[in-house]
């Protein structure tokens, strides 16, 4: 599933933020993706994702051919 058109990049962007919402808080430190080998924890993708730039469509879009997000 790529992150092609709003609706899609804005779903994914919920799934994360109720994901993320959830996790204890020890737990948002830990890595969860890497983007040209540098590593992002969750408090670093929910940064990117909360300013909805085009390092955080990447993201997003990884997490989902990850299965974190469906």
């Amino acid at each position: 599933m790529q992150l092609e058109g709003l609706d899609n990049m804005d779903s994914a962007a919920t799934k994360f933020q109720q994901i993320y919402a959830n996790l204890p808080l020890n737990q948002r430190k830990e890595i969860i993706v890497v983007i040209d080998n540098e590593p992002f924890t969750w408090n670093a993708v929910k940064l990117e994702v909360d300013q909805n730039n085009e390092k955080s469509k990447e993201m997003l879009d990884k997490l989902i051919k990850l299965g974190i997000i469906r």
